[in-house]
């Protein structure tokens, strides 16, 4: 499923000449995997009021006043997608601070969470928020322009996991 609604005609001049407000959360966010190893994304709506309107991103949002973030994600999947999980099917995976200081507010966390789908399809999700959503192989999405750009970072760092190690490790570079 793809598309639906209307979508701003000049997105890339709509994103970065908005003046709309932003207020920053601390939010949740899947790195929602199809058992053939295809992602499933979202295309963010075209709302100038919300960060990266108009690119393809992970599902998830904010986080509630006292709500734990993994609880706060499977809200999230059962809104956007009608998907049911306990929090125990959801594995947490890593995290970014965002440090909104200049403008006056604290640093805003985004926890990503590893989700396996147990099918190859995304037949039976049902979009509840959102202008659409697709699932794409890891190598086309990170080659795309139009996603957010610290969710292609999480999804990049998902894909390559098994080549990231700890320098405490005392691991060399093959080069």
């Amino acid at each position: 499923m793809l598309a639906k609604g209307a979508r701003v005609s000049n997105p890339s001049g709509a994103f970065l000449g908005s003046r709309a407000t932003l207020r920053p959360a601390h939010a949740v966010a899947a790195l929602l995997q199809l058992s053939d190893n295809r992602y499933v994304m979202q295309l963010r709506d075209s709302n100038l009021a919300i960060f990266y309107p108009d690119h393809w991103g992970c599902f998830g949002g904010a986080v509630e006043a006292g709500e734990p973030p993994a609880l706060a994600l499977v809200r999230e999947l059962e809104e956007e997608l009608a998907v049911t999980l306990s929090p125990a099917e959801v594995a947490r995976f890593t995290e970014f601070s965002f440090d909104f200081g200049f403008a006056g507010d604290g640093i805003r966390l985004r926890t990503y969470y590893a989700v396996r789908l147990p099918r190859a399809d995304v037949d039976g999700l049902v979009l509840g928020e959102g202008a659409g959503l697709a699932a794409f192989e890891p190598e086309r999405l990170l080659a795309m322009p139009r996603v957010v750009p610290y969710d292609a970072f999480a999804l990049w760092m998902h894909h390559a996991r098994g080549r990231i190690v700890s320098a405490s490790r005392g691991a060399r570079d093959p080069a």
